[in-house]
C-alpha cells in the first residue's frame, strides 16, 4: 500500500497546484451590462437621496452606480478632512433611441453642511440634440486665504436634472466617480497664478502610416492611443459613441483631430453630425469640438489648442484650461448622430483620428503614488499596444496563469520523478523469495495485486 499513498500525496500536490493556478485573483470578474454603455464592473449601486439627511455615502477610490429622474435632485455624501482636495464626477447616460433637447443635462456640485457651494459643473446637450453619454465634475478645494468648504466634516454632492417637457421622461443612468488628490511635495513653493501663453500652432500631422484601432463603450473600456493616425476599425455607425483615452503626462499638450471619410449614398446636409469632447483623468469635461456637419463628402474637426498639463492651470477662470490640472489618462468621446441613418442608411462611416501629444514629461509635484493623476510607463506601453483598462488586466491574468501553469508543470514533473525513484527504491528492497508458480494472480512484490 505504500506506493498507492506516495502516489496520491504526489497527485494531491498537482491538484493543489493547478487549483492555485485556476483561483488567482481577478481571472474572472463581473462583465458590464448589455447595452451601449458599458459601465464599470466594480460599480456599487447606490440610490442618492432627495432629502440631504439621508444621503448615502461615498468612498474615496470607488465608483457607484446610480440613476436620475428628469427633475430630480440627489444627494450623495462626503466625509472631508481639512488638508485634501476631492472630486466627484458624474457621467449621465440617457437611454439610446430617446429624445433630448437644447439644454438638457445635468449640474453636479459639492456643498458644505450649511448649503454653501463649493464648485459646480454643468453637462448639457447644445446645438447637439442626440442621446449620448455627458460628464461633470465638482469639487472641493483646500486653497490657502479662502473660507468656503474648508474645514474637516460632513458635505453633500447635489447632482441636478433638467429636462424638456418634449425630451424622454426616462431615468437617466449615473456613474459617480469619487477621487482624492495627493498631496503636494511642497505646497508652498507651487505657482498660484494662471499661465499667460502656451504654444497654440497646429502641430506637425503625424507621417507614420494610419492604423487600425476599435474604440471602447464608455470611459472604463476606452481604448489606449498615444501620438499617431487611427483608423477606428469597424467604423462610427449613426447613435454610436466611441471612447479612447491618451496619457498626457506634467509639461504635455494633447492635440486631437477627428476626420469623417465621405459616402456616396446621398449629399443631404446634416447639422451636428459629430460631436467629439475631451474629458480630464476626474472625468471632469475639458472641451467639446464645434460640432462637425455633414454632406456625404470628406470632413475634419479638432478641439482648439489646450495648454500643457500643469498644477497651476486651476487658478485660470477659463474652464477648459483649468481641466488641464493634472496629468493622467484624458477621455476622448466621438458620437455620430443618430439622423445620419436617415439619409444614408445604417452603415458605418470611416473615422479616422490623428492624435499629437507634444512636450517634454515633467517631473510629478505630488508626493507618492499619484494613482490615476500621473503617467506610468505601463500606460505609455498600453498607448501604444492599444490597450483598454479590462484588456490590459487580461493580459496581466493570463501571465500569471502562465506563470502558475510553468509552476504545475514543475510539480507534476517533480512528483512523477519522485515516484519513479521510490517504486525503484521499493523493488530493491523485496527480499528475493521463491517466484510465484505463473498465472496464479499473484503480485512478484507479495500477496497484493499491483496497481498503477
Amino acid at each position: 500500500m505504500m506506493r498507492q499513498r506516495n502516489r496520491g500525496r504526489v497527485a494531491l500536490a498537482a491538484v493543489a497546484a493547478m487549483c492555485a493556478a485556476a483561483a488567482l485573483p481577478g481571472q474572472a470578474y463581473a462583465a458590464g451590462e448589455a447595452g451601449a454603455y458599458a459601465f464599470d464592473p466594480g460599480a456599487k449601486k447606490i440610490d442618492g437621496a432627495e432629502v440631504s439627511t439621508e444621503a448615502p455615502a461615498l468612498t474615496s477610490g470607488s465608483v457607484y452606480r446610480s440613476s436620475i429622474k428628469p427633475g430630480e435632485k440627489l444627494y450623495y455624501r462626503l466625509n472631508l478632512d481639512a488638508k485634501t482636495n476631492a472630486y466627484v464626477s458624474a457621467v449621465a447616460v440617457p437611454e439610446g433611441g430617446g429624445q433630448v433637447a437644447y439644454g438638457d443635462g445635468i449640474t453636479v456640485s459639492i456643498r458644505d453642511s450649511a448649503d454653501l457651494r463649493c464648485s459646480s459643473e454643468d453637462a448639457r446637450f447644445e446645438s447637439a440634440e442626440f442621446p449620448r453619454p455627458i460628464a461633470a465634475y465638482a469639487h472641493r478645494l483646500m486653497e490657502k486665504g479662502s473660507s468656503t468648504c474648508q474645514e474637516a466634516g460632513t458635505y453633500n454632492v447635489l447632482i441636478e436634472r433638467e429636462s424638456k417637457a418634449t425630451s424622454t421622461p426616462d431615468a437617466w443612468e449615473l456613474e459617480l466617480r469619487y477621487a482624492s488628490e495627493p498631496q503636494l511635495k511642497s505646497a508652498g513653493s507651487m505657482p498660484t497664478d494662471a499661465p499667460d501663453d502656451w504654444p497654440s500652432a497646429s502641430p506637425v500631422p503625424p507621417t507614420a502610416a494610419p492604423q487600425k484601432r476599435s474604440g471602447g463603450t464608455s470611459y472604463y473600456d476606452a481604448t489606449g492611443l498615444d501620438t499617431g493616425e487611427w483608423q477606428e476599425k469597424d467604423g462610427i455607425r449613426p447613435g454610436q459613441t466611441l471612447f479612447y483615452r491618451i496619457p498626457v503626462d506634467w509639461g504635455q499638450q494633447v492635440f486631437a483631430t477627428a476626420d469623417l471619410s465621405n459616402n456616396n449614398a446621398s449629399d443631404e446636409y446634416v447639422s451636428s453630425a459629430l460631436t467629439m469632447s475631451l474629458d480630464n483623468p476626474a472625468h471632469g469635461h475639458v472641451d467639446s469640438a464645434s460640432p462637425l456637419s455633414y454632406s456625404g463628402k470628406p470632413a475634419s474637426v479638432s478641439l482648439d489648442p489646450l495648454p500643457p498639463v500643469a498644477y497651476e492651470n486651476r487658478y485660470d477662470s477659463d474652464g477648459s484650461v483649468g481641466a488641464m490640472r493634472f496629468a493622467g489618462w484624458y477621455y476622448l468621446s466621438v458620437t455620430l448622430n443618430p439622423k445620419i441613418a436617415k439619409a444614408y442608411g445604417d452603415k458605418a462611416i470611416p473615422l479616422t483620428l490623428r492624435i499629437k501629444v507634444e512636450g517634454k514629461a515633467e517631473e510629478s509635484p505630488y508626493t507618492g503614488d499619484a494613482g490615476p493623476f500621473s503617467v506610468t510607463q505601463d500606460d505609455r506601453d498600453m498607448a501604444r499596444d492599444g490597450k483598454s483598462t479590462p484588456q490590459a488586466a487580461d493580459s496581466d491574468r493570463m501571465k500569471l496563469i502562465g506563470a502558475a501553469g510553468i509552476g504545475t508543470g514543475s510539480v507534476l514533473v517533480l512528483g512523477l520523478g519522485v515516484w519513479t525513484l521510490l517504486a525503484r527504491r521499493r523493488a530493491t528492497a523485496v527480499p528475493a523469495g521463491p517466484a510465484a508458480p505463473a498465472g496464479d494472480g499473484q503480485s512478484p512484490y507479495g500477496s497484493q495485486p499491483q496497481t498503477w
